[in-house]
């Protein structure tokens, strides 16, 4: 499958460590406060249509299933419900190849820290077959190691901040920790319902979050065969807030990069911003018109629902996440815009209404920020760029 670069198609003027061109008086720096409310659509990448055989109604054109950029930025990688992984060229703003997993399937694509010398290399899920994760070169498209022993739908991958350990989620209430360098799990943990994980930015201490249970666990990471040395009870909160929102559908957890939050997005009416030491709710963010309609960590669709209907949803590696600097949190919403909430604004009662509405027409059920460049990117049926428009400053 390939992707083609069209109408929306502005410079992206990209530099490293968040800086902007100059152009049209700009600063070579720029802080993310003084950026986030002219952040606009630059550039959009279309898919081909799907293929059909003859005399056949075309198929349905596949969804963006997670996004991922490399740790220098200057790549997007995405997984998609086509059983491909496309790549993307930030600096240029390009399409750059497709790696395929026809055989096994493919969700919660990741970059690894390590780059050979012929591309970067990825970890993901499997969707057929069987539950193994897979360890691609980008290069040649083989496969480099198999990571083995779920026996369910694995519903999470997260990669430590600064080794090559990640972490790994699944329905078979069990979460991995890995070692990218060993076959085998270095260590598991038995927990009901522990669909999502995250690492704290030092990488010392991670996150397991049941929606089952309605609880967030803190692990040591140094000591993870231990019990969680610190529990976060959610339902409290689903009753303070809305309860239809945040009690069930949960699809991402997040520390800020300061290290003082914790996000935890849903498919709901809003996501939930927490104290990441105490658990304590700072904010309900709130999104009005809800998220687009994807399936949260560990939730399927009803038995025998056709694949190509309107009523069948796809899964998502979340659509919402905290700008580089921990101050905001942006999301997707059902049909248009993106949201954008400050989290140094008081929040009345605990609800925070968005101060900033991105324009965008379409769906953003995937979202990732760059953690080197000044933009963003999101995605569902198709991935689009977001830059700053600097003749609005």
């Amino acid at each position: 499958m390939s992707s083609t670069p069209t109408a929306i198609d502005s410079p992206l003027a990209l530099v490293p460590n968040g800086r902007v061109s100059t152009s049209n008086g700009i600063p070579s720096t720029a802080k993310v406060s003084d950026m986030i409310s002219i952040f606009r659509p630059a550039k959009l990448f279309r898919q081909d249509p799907p293929r059909s055989a003859p005399g056949k109604a075309s198929s349905t054109q596949s969804s963006i299933l997670s996004m991922d950029f490399t740790d220098e930025g200057d790549f997007l990688l995405t997984s998609e419900s086509d059983n491909s992984m496309q790549i993307y060229d930030v600096a240029k703003g390009k399409f750059h190849k497709t790696c395929l997993s026809q055989k096994y399937g493919v969700m919660h694509a990741m970059f690894t820290h390590k780059t050979r010398d012929s591309g970067p290399c990825i970890i993901h899920s499997s969707t057929k077959q069987n539950h193994t994760i897979r360890y691609l070169s980008t290069h040649d498209n083989t496969y480099l190691r198999y990571f083995e022993g779920h026996e369910k739908n694995v519903t999470c991958l997260s990669l430590h901040p600064g080794q090559d350990n990640f972490l790994s989620c699944s329905e078979d209430n069990t979460v991995r920790i890995w070692d990218a360098g060993t076959r085998h799990a270095c260590g598991k943990l038995l927990l009901n319902g522990a669909y999502l994980a995250a690492w704290d930015p030092s990488g010392n201490v991670f996150a397991v979050a049941s929606p089952t249970a309605q609880s967030i666990l803190l692990y040591d990471f140094r000591n993870y065969d231990k019990e969680p040395f610190s529990t976060f009870d959610m339902l409290p909160y689903a009753q303070e807030a809305q309860a239809n929102s945040i009690s069930k559908g949960w699809n991402k957890l997040e520390f800020s990069n300061d290290g003082k939050h914790l996000l935890l997005g849903t498919t709901g009416g809003g996501h939930l911003l927490l104290d990441a030491f105490d658990g304590n709710l700072k904010a309900f963010l709130r999104r009005d018109r809800g998220g687009v309609k994807r399936l949260g960590a560990g939730d399927h669709n009803p038995e025998h629902t056709d694949p190509h209907s309107s009523d069948f949803l796809q899964p998502s590696n979340g659509d919402c996440c905290f700008t580089p600097d921990g101050r905001y949190v942006i999301s997707g919403t059902r049909k248009e815009n993106v949201l954008v909430w400050d989290t140094l604004q008081p929040a009345p009662e605990k609800v925070l209404s968005p101060v900033h509405e991105l324009e965008y027409k379409g769906d953003s059920a995937v979202m990732a920020f760059n953690p080197k460049f000044n933009m963003f990117a999101t995605g569902d049926k198709e991935v689009v760029f977001w830059v700053p428009d600097l003749d609005l400053r």
